[in-house]
C-alpha cells in the first residue's frame, strides 16, 4: 500500500461546484427543498450522509458502488432551515456539501461504504478539497445511530494508522441533523453534463 503523494493531487482539476457548467437558463431560484426523514426508507435498506468536497464528483462515484441503491446531494450540518446553494456557498450557514446515499446492507456494509468513501477523496485537508476552499467543503460522516458511529470512529483509526496520508485526518463524526436536497440542477449534475470537472477519484489504497 502506498502513501497518497502529493502530485497525484494536481492530476485533479477542481474549480468549485460554482462554475459555468450549471445550466445557463435559471430563470428564477428554485425554492430549498423540505428535509428529508432520515429513517431508513425500507426495513431491507440503510442510508449513510457523507461530506467530502464538491458533492458533484462525490455522487458520481458513490452511485457506482456495487449495493448503492440511490444518491442525492444537498445541505446538511447547520443551523439554517431550508437552505440553498446561495446560503451554503457563503461557508457561513455551517451546512456541508453532503451525498444522502440509500444502500443494501446485505451487498454493501456501512464499513465497507465507508472504506469507499476514505479512497474517493482527501481527508487531510480541513475544510479543503482540491481548489474548493470553505467549511462548506469539510469532510465529514453524519452518523445516525450510534453503531454508525462506532463504525465511522473505527474506520477513521484504521485509516489514520494505514500509512496511506502523510498527514493526520481531519474527517469529522458528528450526528446527522437535517438533510436538504440541493436543487435539481445539482442532482445528477455528472450524469447531465458528461466529462464535467470534478476533484474527485479512487485511490489505489486500502484499509484492510
Amino acid at each position: 500500500m502506498g502513501a497518497v503523494v502529493p502530485w497525484l493531487l494536481a492530476l485533479c482539476l477542481c474549480v468549485g461546484c460554482s462554475r459555468t457548467e450549471a445550466p445557463k437558463a435559471v430563470l428564477a431560484p428554485e425554492r430549498p427543498a423540505e428535509p428529508v426523514a432520515r429513517a431508513t426508507p425500507r426495513a431491507t435498506e440503510q442510508v449513510a450522509l457523507l461530506a467530502g468536497g464538491c458533492f458533484w464528483g462525490m455522487e458520481e462515484l458513490l452511485r457506482k458502488l456495487p449495493g448503492v441503491l440511490e444518491t442525492s446531494v444537498g445541505y446538511t450540518g447547520g443551523e439554517l432551515k431550508s437552505p440553498g446553494y446561495d446560503d451554503v456557498k457563503t461557508g457561513r450557514t455551517g451546512h456541508a456539501e453532503s451525498v444522502r446515499i440509500v444502500f443494501d446492507p446485505g451487498q454493501l456494509s456501512y464499513e465497507r461504504l465507508l472504506a469507499y468513501f476514505f479512497t474517493i477523496h482527501d481527508p487531510t485537508t480541513m475544510n479543503r478539497q482540491g481548489n474548493d476552499v470553505g467549511t462548506q467543503y469539510r469532510s465529514a460522516i453524519f452518523v445516525l445511530d450510534a453503531e454508525q458511529r462506532s463504525v465511522a470512529e473505527k474506520m477513521i483509526a484504521r485509516v489514520a494508522s494505514s500509512g496511506a496520508w502523510q498527514a493526520p485526518v481531519t474527517t469529522e463524526v458528528v450526528d446527522a441533523l437535517e438533510f436538504y436536497p440541493a436543487e435539481s440542477y445539482h442532482q445528477d449534475y455528472l450524469q447531465k453534463n458528461p466529462g464535467g470537472y470534478t476533484c474527485h477519484y479512487p485511490r489505489d489504497v486500502s484499509y484492510y
